[in-house]
């Protein structure tokens, strides 16, 4: 099987984006995993080396993902020349990094839908320096979904055995509890099965997890899981989906973990995100699904307070790529 080529933007360039970008390129055997080009600013990277102490990494300039020389020692990039190196201020939130990020971004969904690049890696962007350099999207999610037209795209975190899906996103509580009808739990359940058939996990089985304490007991605790969630169950299992719940969320991530079930579907944000997060942290990789292309991420933010210090560590976005490289291969367009 062929090696997947992955993008992998930039990141705002006043975060730790262009750190982890270079650190993790550093690393011999991420050459093994897939084909990287860096869809990023050259004079960042460079200035990103220095800190690093990784001066030694050759910067490859390609204008064709084929251009690239994929072996240790060297980063292969997409030079946008975006960034006046001598007005950046690391560590503090300006426009002009915000609308780079989003070129790189934008780069590399163009890229993807060109059918140059497989999988698109994301590090990290700033939502307030979005803001600030007029770029109207709230985050990743957002922005590739517009660029692709796609509606509702679906996240995927992974984390060792572990797959969880997501109800909702960033909405309130109180909003999360009101989306958890019988149809959109139906239309999740059938979407999250057809995602996996797209990793290459065929006929996958689903949990969901349960809204309230002990899943309601019954409606003793809640009536969500009788009235709204059982029969959206019910009814994708007589349709031939794999799926059983629900399970009350203090132990179904834990019995997904020890490999019963492929996935689960979390009802809500923190649900999930809390759940794989203390798995580990660092290794929870999140995965959008629907999209033309596959798209992993990095699960952090910017890092600001400590940009330009060299500790960021590159394990999120090295697994990222790990991924992508795991899963683009198989990947169905």
């Amino acid at each position: 099987m062929s090696k997947a080529y992955i993008a992998v933007p930039m990141g705002d360039p006043a975060g730790i984006g262009p750190e982890i970008v270079v650190k993790a390129i550093a690393e011999d055997s991420l050459h093994e995993e897939g084909k990287v080009v860096i869809i990023g600013d050259k004079e960042t990277l460079k200035q990103a080396a220095d800190i690093t102490g990784l001066n030694n990494l050759e910067i490859n300039e390609i204008t064709k993902a084929s251009e690239g020389r994929y072996q240790p020692g060297v980063l292969n990039l997409f030079n946008l020349a975006n960034v006046d190196i001598n007005k950046l201020k690391l560590g503090e939130i300006q426009g002009a990094a915000g609308k780079a990020a989003f070129e790189y971004i934008k780069k590399s969904v163009d890229l993807a839908l060109d059918g140059e690049v497989d999988v698109v890696a994301t590090t990290p962007i700033n939502k307030e320096a979005l803001a600030a350099g007029g770029v109207n999207y709230i985050g990743h999610t957002e922005m590739l979904a517009d660029l692709t037209d796609t509606d509702d795209p679906l996240t995927m975190f992974e984390v060792k055995n572990l797959r969880v899906f997501f109800l909702s996103r960033h909405v309130s509580l109180r909003q999360a509890c009101d989306m958890v009808t019988e149809e959109r739990v139906y239309d999740y359940i059938v979407r999250c099965s057809k995602a996996l058939e797209r990793l290459g996990v065929k006929e996958g089985s689903i949990a969901v997890a349960g809204l309230n304490p002990h899943s309601g007991e019954n409606g003793l605790f809640g009536d969500e899981e009788v009235a709204q969630i059982a029969p959206a169950i019910e009814r994708a299992q007589k349709d031939g989906y794999k799926v059983e719940g629900t399970i009350p969320a203090d132990s179904v991530f834990h019995i997904a973990l020890n490999g019963k079930y492929d996935a689960v579907l979390s009802l809500y944000h923190d649900q999930g995100h809390i759940a794989t997060k203390m798995v580990d942290f660092e290794r929870t990789i999140a995965i959008t699904n629907n999209l033309p292309f596959l798209r992993t991420s990095v699960d952090h933010g910017t890092a600001f307070d400590i940009a330009g210090t060299a500790k960021a560590s590159a394990v999120s976005l090295v697994e990222a790529i790990k991924l992508g490289a795991k899963y683009g291969p198989k990947f169905k367009r």
